[in-house]
């Protein structure tokens, strides 16, 4: 069984700078309402840890690991529940640029495994959320610091 999720945002800021703020974990804190702390090394074998809020759920830690990382456009990590096949995780950001100051930012995730269609449900109501949420603060983010630097 799988289960896939996207959301991507239009942000008035160039992909450099969203990039900045997407890979900014000591920052998460601060202004993220879905991965609200984030710290590991960005390097592909690189574990993460992650503390994720879904919405009107439970906080969650994880520890995925670095898949791929193509500077300023790419990040993926992948994440399981206990056993291989069991609640699989693959999460990637993209961000393009789409223009001089202008960039789109895209989260999906797909997840696999036997437990898949006991998450279903929560996946569309409290991750998907908390992806959209996650999204547009990092938009107001990233276009505040860019009016800002002029």
């Amino acid at each position: 069984m799988s289960k896939e999720l996207v959301s991507s945002i239009d942000i008035a800021a160039p992909a450099e700078r969203v990039w900045e703020v997407l890979v900014d974990f000591a920052a998460f804190p601060a202004w993220n309402p879905f991965i609200t702390q984030a710290e590991g090394r960005l390097e592909v074998g690189g574990r993460l840890r992650l503390r994720m809020q879904p919405v009107g759920g439970s906080a969650v830690t994880l520890r995925p690991t670095v898949v791929e990382v193509v500077d300023g456009q790419r990040l993926r990590w992948h994440g399981r529940l206990g056993v291989p096949r069991l609640f699989d995780a693959d999460h990637l950001f993209t961000v393009e640029a789409r223009g001089a100051a202008e960039s789109r930012l895209a989260q999906q995730e797909h997840f696999s495994g036997l437990l898949v269609p006991f998450f279903r449900r929560s996946l569309d109501r409290g991750t998907l959320p908390a992806f959209r949420a996650m999204n547009t603060a990092l938009k107001d983010r990233a276009e505040k610091a860019t009016a800002a630097r002029g």
